[in-house]
């Protein structure tokens, strides 16, 4: 029978939530699989809304440290297993501690960013040898999360199929038309909105005004701003609601609820995914531009239809675009999703891939 070990995963935050989201959902998961778990993080500020269990102190067997507080690891038992979330470096001090006092050295992982495309499966589990630094000699091993048996999987909770059966979309828009007022009654068609500043969104804009169905549920931070950027700019506003800052069981439930979801990022594409409702996806913009070829690799493994493809050309384009943003075919776009997701379904999950990887002290393919 397997026993609980305890991991170290380290999180910087950059400029949006994504990384510390997903570091979460996984220390989490790894709490239900009976782990114990260090985040080390560099702004937990978000984990006020985003995980109200820290703030209120029922977080058992996950601890939150400041990322400074790596540098003096001596008094601290010394993890199983390491874990560098998307491209972070340890602190030097906190290794050369670890080098200095195992007497073996940890299950050290190196977790990427998720992506379809082609290369990902030759590089996950790879070996990365130290070349220098205290930990000369000693090895990482990349994980990749993906979309099929031969990279590490996605995050999924183990009750999450449950969690869904269980879930009363009614009761849960009813309990929102307290906040919004009886206008949203008459409002058939609820769509989400959690994105950066995308081309189209002027365009959306325009398009759900003309419509006596839709209702805009506009989550906060970039998204609220990026609308009411647009707004100017749109004759007739449409029908729309600003959302406070959820928690992420919340946020499932608002994905859950609505018939359309627009998700941005890594954790929130995730998350729409086991929805299994229409979506549409921003990608996270590269200076670059390796972003677009990024998003056709997702777009070919998700078998999207034509008019999906449209749609994410025209909303993820680089800047204002003179093609119009084709109107959302959502039965389509529903079956799509249905089929993706009973697809991911059948793989493991990511926290059973680096799970089975600590027991084996390398990670493998999924499945």
């Amino acid at each position: 029978m397997h026993q609980g070990q305890l991991w170290d995963i380290f999180c910087t935050v950059i400029d949006n939530h994504g990384d510390l989201g997903v570091c979460w959902r996984l220390a989490r998961q790894l709490r239900e699989a009976g782990e114990q778990v260090r985040l080390w993080v560099d702004d937990a500020s978000a984990l006020a809304w985003m995980a109200p269990e820290v703030a209120q102190g029922q977080s058992a067997d996950i601890e939150v440290r400041p990322w400074a507080q790596a540098s003096d690891a001596s008094t601290l038992a010394p993890a199983a297993v390491w874990i560098e979330a998307f491209g972070c470096a340890l602190p030097e001090a906190f290794v050369a501690h670890g080098v200095a006092t195992r007497a073996q050295p940890p299950l050290w992982i190196n977790l990427e960013y998720l992506s379809a495309e082609d290369w990902v499966p030759r590089m996950h589990g790879l070996p990365s040898p130290v070349m220098s630094g205290p930990a000369k000699g000693w090895t990482k091993h990349f994980v990749y999360p993906g979309f099929t048996p031969d990279t590490g999987g996605l995050l999924r909770e183990a009750d999450l199929s449950a969690r869904q059966q269980a879930f009363d979309r009614p009761a849960w828009r009813a309990q929102q038309l307290d906040a919004m007022g009886p206008a949203a009654l008459s409002r058939r068609r609820w769509i989400s909105l959690f994105c950066y500043e995308p081309a189209g969104l002027p365009q959306l804009l325009a398009q759900l005004a003309s419509s006596a169905d839709d209702l805009l549920l506009v989550t906060p931070g970039r998204p609220l701003a990026a609308v009411q950027q647009a707004l100017k700019g749109v004759a007739q506003p449409p029908h729309w609601q600003a959302l406070p800052y959820c928690a992420q069981d919340d946020f499932d439930a608002l994905l859950w609820a609505c018939d359309l979801n627009f998700v941005r990022g890594e954790d929130s594409l995730a998350r729409a995914l086991w929805a299994g409702r229409p979506f549409v996806w921003q990608i996270y913009p590269q200076s670059d531009g390796a972003h677009h070829a990024k998003l056709d690799a997702f777009l070919h493994w998700l078998d999207a239809p034509a008019s999906l493809r449209a749609f994410h050309a025209a909303w993820n384009a680089d800047g204002p675009d003179e093609r119009p943003l084709p109107p959302p075919d959502l039965p389509a776009w529903a079956a799509t999703a249905q089929a993706a997701r009973q697809r991911l379904l059948a793989l493991p999950d990511l926290a059973s891939t680096l799970l089975r990887a600590a027991q084996d002290g390398a990670p493998g393919e999924t499945g």
